[in-house]
């Protein structure tokens, strides 16, 4: 019983931590999309991209 609530906890713990992500257009978002390979940039991705990091 207190190791599923154990497990409970760290999964929890870990999809706070892994949802937290730079908002779309700041200087740390365009920094992180930058570094990803282009490969695997979505449509969206690639659009916001252009939008709020070339064109600004």
């Amino acid at each position: 019983m207190l190791e599923s609530v154990s497990v409970m906890l760290l999964m929890v713990g870990f999809v706070l931590l892994s949802g937290c992500s730079a908002e779309i257009g700041s200087d740390a978002w365009c920094a992180d999309l930058k570094e990803k390979p282009k490969g695997e940039w979505t449509a969206n991705e690639a659009t916001d991209y252009a939008k709020h990091c070339l064109l600004k």
